[in-house]
Parts: structure tokens; sequence; C-alpha cells
């Protein structure tokens, strides 16, 4: 399998002067996901976790719910790229003939092909209550994700994906170039693991768009916490969805945007950022 990391050979102009070296940089591969012998989209990835990539896309898209659906995956090495080639039982092969997307999407796209805004904007599964965290819980989770991104710490340009409990800390974490890689990553792992993420937050080193939230609620996470800021779509969706949705998560603290009850604190406000 094709290493996640590639060194290269650069020019760099610093000081006013131009000098020789190299740098470490992602690998990017197109990662064609066929089901029962069609292809289904092609994404571009990161060539690594694509076990746990095929899983966490194929509980993402609904094709399967569990990964014990997945009759068999092969990962199969193409001179132009990598194809995860799942079987399913022909009653699941079957139900994709409607949704089928023959789509290559851009790095780490998460919607792109989708051709009904239904689709696109489906509301997300509703989360359980879960449990709560408190302000300095968030805080170490979100700080306990660089050391662990190893990619990332190689090249600066890698997204990741975490669960995060307060019994185990970091219960798994993904990286790939592509933040929706990142998350279906993570969520595959999960589901193989049998990990429940009822009692856990999942924690994003990216902004939280819409996407993002459906995925996080086919997770079961009842909270995400992100360094950036969020859609005003994801906003919605993570209201709709039961989900407390955090963000912007600095070294100096986060912002709430739904379900504020969650975060276990007598200096939240308790209110809930509502979009027009």
């Amino acid at each position: 399998m094709r290493h996640p990391v590639r060194t290269v050979n650069r020019l760099a102009w610093r000081d006013t002067r131009l000098s020789e070296g190299t740098r470490a940089i992602p690998e990017e591969a197109a990662l064609a996901l066929t089901y029962n012998g069609g292809t289904y989209a092609v994404m571009m990835g990161t060539p690594q976790n694509l076990e746990d990539f095929a899983v966490g896309f194929s509980l993402s898209e609904g094709i399967v719910r569990s990964p014990e659906e997945i009759a068999s995956l092969e990962i199969v090495d193409l001179d132009d790229g990598i194809e995860l080639r799942m079987w399913l039982a022909e009653e699941k092969a079957a139900r994709l003939s409607d949704r089928r997307r023959h789509i290559a999407g851009p790095t780490g796209c998460g919607l792109c092909g989708i051709d009904s805004i239904a689709e696109a904007v489906r509301p997300a599964a509703v989360v359980a209550r879960g449990r709560s965290f408190g302000p300095r819980e968030i805080m170490t989770a979100m700080a306990s994700l660089p050391p662990l991104q190893p990619v990332n710490i190689e090249t600066r340009a890698a997204h990741a994906a975490a669960l995060w409990t307060p019994a185990a800390g970091i219960v798994a974490l993904r990286e790939d170039v592509g933040r929706h890689n990142a998350l279906d990553k993570l969520a595959g792992a999960l589901a193989q693991l049998k990990a429940p993420a009822s009692e856990g937050m999942v924690l994003l080193t990216s902004r939280v768009s819409v996407e993002m939230v459906q995925k996080t609620a086919a997770i079961g996470a009842p909270v995400m916490v992100a360094v950036s800021a969020p859609t005003a779509l994801a906003v919605k969706m993570a209201e709709a969805a039961g989900i407390t949705l955090v963000a912007v998560a600095r070294s100096d603290g986060f912002e709430i945007f739904t379900h504020p009850d969650r975060i276990a604190s007598a200096v939240v406000a308790q209110g809930t950022a509502h979009v027009a």
C-alpha cells in the first residue's frame, strides 16, 4: 500500500534569497468505491486507513447499516488510483441502483455528484441525549489532538477527526487531506471497534459544514467540537439533530452554537444560535 507522505524537492524564497531543499507533503490518490462490480463514487484522499474509509463511507451514505452487511472488502492498488472493492448481499446491492453517482469528487468533497437537493440536505439522525461535558474536558480533548496526528506533523496539510471520551481519552483518530474523508474513516474505525459514540465527543480540525453534522449524527455522538467556524446550514442541522455544536475551539476557549445544556458549567449562557 502507498505511503501517506511523500518527500519532494522544492525551492524556497526566504530572507531575500533562494535555496534548495525538500518538503514532506501528503499523498493524494483517486479512491474508487465500488459495490458488486459497479462504481458508486470516486473521491480524492489520503491512501491510509482505507478499510476504515470504505466502511465509514458506506455507513455515512446509508448503503449499509453495519459493517457486517459488507460481505467482502478488497483494496486493489491500480496504476491510476486505488479501488475499494466491496460486495454486498443482493438485496442491499439492489438499493444502490437509484443512488449510484458515477462521479469524480475533488479532495474530501462530501456532496459532489448528488443530483437531488433534498438528498444533499437530508435530515440528520437525531442523536440520543448522551452525557454532558465540562469546559475543561473540551479544552483537554482538543489539546490532545496535535501529538496524535503523524501525517499533519510531517506535512502540516492534513485534517483529523477523532472520538474522545472522559474514560479513555482519544478512542480513535484518523487523518486525511479531505475533512469529510477523515470523518468517514473515523466512522469506519468506530464501527469496527464497536466503540459507542454516545459517551464521547467528535473532534474536528476543520470547519463544520452540513455534511460533517450529518456524518457525526450517523456516528451517534451528542457533541462535536471543531477548531473553525460552522456554516449557517450546519448550525440549523445540528439544532435539528439534537447535537451540541462547539466550534472556534482554540487554546483560549470555544463557542457554543446549539444545545448548550450538555456543556456542564454555570457560566454557560442558556441559549442557542438561531439562523433565519
